[in-house]
């Protein structure tokens, strides 16, 4: 009997992180597809860059605004059949979003793919924490490596999606498609996991009053806006210095799929050197050049967004890491998680908008790519000389020796 417990055994986290990898990649794509189809997109609804940036505000400000009722969620439905019912959200509402005419609607069901992603946010370090709560880092860097992964596949494949099918809805309708086809591999390979088809978190509260989770929350908002304002506007930007919309959409491609190593090497090293804050230095410096080449030698593209790439990759998998360094305990995760990303991407949400608003009424997007470069440079000056102690702490505690 000892023979087939124990392989069952070593089954099981292969099995998890398969599974926490396969509904990572449905996170992303609704909201990197947006970026390469802004132009047809204000062609088609005849709207601002300010109206269509809301395409990107909306479902950030949702997944802020709902990432901490992950907990709720989980407690009704167990964390197996939590992960279904947001990933359901993602896919149904962006298969509506697809279907239906005019710019109000279109909004409309950008709300519950928002909802979907911001529950599915925090379900995954939940998991993490419950089932592999040894290598948080390795693991957490498999499902953020989805992450980066499907927010590749969403930039990359816009633009020839929309040329096939002759219009800008058609990408959006493939990819809710694809993360619905997801659903059943997920119950597949989630099905013999004892504990995770019936996990009840305990009572996690949001820590309210830790300096460290505000720190969080504000560090993850900065990136955020960083990020999401070069996902949505980049591409853009680009065609209005004369760029094709084909070449300026790969631009985006570039910057999603080159965050993918990035997130690889960053969560490597973080499980096995206590570097996290020197890694999150570094890196968000990086960030911070990469974003004033944009502005300054814009001829360097592919360098510059290659660049952001690879370092908002590491910035981003770095942080997801670090709610499970604040929590003590693993009912906890879902508070310090739960309210990092819900801050944090509410705040987050202001982006999209702003720098569209911002490049109508100044008529380029000069001034909104310094917005972005001033987000990059305070992560960096945050992490140098803000970073909690509490986390310094919680590293020291349970960081890996090096082998």
């Amino acid at each position: 009997m000892a023979g087939p417990t124990a392989s069952s055994s070593e089954r099981t986290p292969l099995a998890l992180l398969t599974a926490l990898f396969i509904v990572s990649l449905t996170l992303r794509p609704q909201l990197t597809v947006i970026g390469p189809m802004l132009p047809r997109i204000q062609h088609a609804l005849r709207v601002s860059h300010g109206v269509a940036g809301l395409l990107s505000t909306i479902p950030v400000l949702c997944m802020g605004v709902f990432a901490p009722a992950a907990v709720l969620v989980v407690r009704r439905l167990g964390l197996r059949y939590a992960i279904v019912a947001s990933t359901m959200a993602i896919g149904a509402g962006g298969l509506l979003r697809a279907l239906v005419p005019g710019t109000p609607a279109v909004l409309l069901f950008t709300i519950p793919v928002g909802i979907g992603i911001g529950l599915s946010s925090t379900l995954l370090p939940i998991a993490v924490r419950q089932r592999l709560g040894n290598r948080t880092g390795f693991a957490t860097g498999v499902y953020s490596s989805g992450i980066v992964l499907g927010s590749g596949i969403g930039a990359l494949i816009a633009v020839p999606l929309a040329r096939l099918g002759d219009h800008w809805q058609t990408p959006f309708a493939v990819i809710s498609a694809a993360s619905l086809a997801l659903l059943p591999v997920w119950l597949l390979l989630s099905r013999d996991l004892r504990g995770l088809g019936s996990v009840r978190t305990h009572s996690a509260r949001l820590p309210l009053h830790s300096r460290a989770a505000w720190w969080l929350v504000a560090v993850f908002a900065l990136q955020g806006m960083t990020f999401y304002g070069l996902i949505s506007w980049l591409a853009d930007s680009y065609v209005e210095r004369g760029w094709s919309e084909s070449s300026a959409g790969v631009l985006v491609t570039v910057l999603n799929v080159t965050s993918l190593p990035g997130t690889l090497l960053v969560v490597w090293l973080a499980d096995r050197f206590r570097t996290r804050r020197g890694l999150l230095v570094v890196t968000s410096a990086l960030m911070t050049v990469g974003a004033l080449g944009i502005v300054v030698a814009p001829g360097g593209a592919w360098a510059w967004a290659t660049l952001d790439g690879v370092a908002g990759g590491a910035v981003f998998a770095l942080l997801l890491i670090l709610p499970l360094d604040a929590a003590q305990r693993p009912d906890e995760v879902g508070g310090y998680a739960g309210m990092m990303l819900g801050g944090g991407y509410a705040l987050t949400a202001i982006a999209p908008f702003a720098l569209g608003a911002a490049r109508d009424a100044s008529g380029s997007f000069t001034l909104s790519l310094w917005l972005i470069v001033g987000t990059a440079a305070t992560v960096c000056a945050s992490c140098a000389f803000a970073y909690p102690q509490r986390l310094r702490r919680r590293l020291a505690e349970h960081a890996l020796p090096v082998t």
